[in-house]
């Protein structure tokens, strides 16, 4: 059993002198891209539940592109302790350019926007871009210009995000390829793909938690991250989920057809 080591935090919303939690030792969960998968959503948590987990986060884009938007934010909403908003989350609520957006990610969007009610919009609408809490920062894309969601793709956007980035450690998914960039005492980034960083006090990191729901890296597995602060260590973790179901559900739908190839295919 993962044990704490307490010390006292203060919030930084309101007064400082309010204190809000005492938990310097924690387990958490960070997950991303779940986009409406309810069957990779449901294999992951339950994946979970033997891992000791302190606290639930979100890297944005719980729907979009799947059969069940309305149970997946059913689950995440009460779940995360914060979630901030994806480039589809902010689509389907009228928030972000549709025009951003290629033709099968326009089609679900439509499509999921009809489904939600008041409530799911609202919840959708009211996410923030970027949340920052003692020694990490959640956001979608790029760190820069968080409103643009940049696909963090290329060393360049790695440097620019590191320039603004005020915190250790900053979480992150869009691309849905697990990945961290670090970034030493010299200023210099290198890219890492192993299952299992181990944190430096001296280094930054920006981590990819991989996706849930929509899998891009060939691997139909679903992706998450474990993030630990007493062993100081992050950890991408895979699960098998039936993604044939989630293909049926999607034919089943007027989504476009093509969406459930891509699960077949990990891309």
């Amino acid at each position: 059993m993962h044990t704490n080591k307490h010390e006292l935090s203060y919030c930084c919303i309101c007064d400082d002198s309010c204190v809000i939690r005492e938990n310097s030792c924690m387990r958490y969960a960070v997950l991303g891209d779940v986009h409406s998968n309810l069957e990779a959503l449901n294999e992951v948590l339950g994946a979970l539940k033997k891992e000791s987990i302190d606290e639930y986060l979100c890297v944005g884009d719980v729907v979009g592109y799947n059969a069940d938007p309305k149970d997946c934010i059913k689950i995440i909403k009460p779940r995360c302790k914060k979630i901030v908003a994806g480039n589809h989350d902010w689509g389907c609520v009228g928030k972000f350019r549709l025009d951003w957006f290629r033709d099968l990610a326009k089609e679900a969007i439509a499509w999921t926007t009809l489904l939600l009610d008041d409530a799911e919009q609202e919840f959708l609408s009211n996410l923030e871009l970027i949340y920052e809490f003692q020694n990490f920062t959640l956001v979608h894309s790029s760190l820069f210009e968080p409103e643009e969601f940049h696909y963090f793709t290329n060393l360049d956007y790695a440097m620019k995000s590191f320039a603004v980035l005020k915190t250790q450690i900053c979480f992150l998914g869009h691309t849905h390829k697990p990945m961290v960039y670090i970034m030493d005492e010299k200023g210099e980034v290198s890219c890492c793909f192993e299952q299992r960083t181990n944190l430096e006090e001296n280094k930054r990191y920006i981590v990819n938690v991989g996706s849930v729901g929509q899998p891009r890296d060939g691997n139909t597995r679903a992706c998450f991250c474990i993030y630990d602060t007493q062993d100081k260590s992050i950890e991408f973790r895979r699960v098998e989920y039936d993604f044939r179901r989630t293909q049926d559900k999607i034919r089943a739908t007027d989504l476009p057809q093509a969406l459930a190839l891509r699960l077949f295919l990990g891309k």
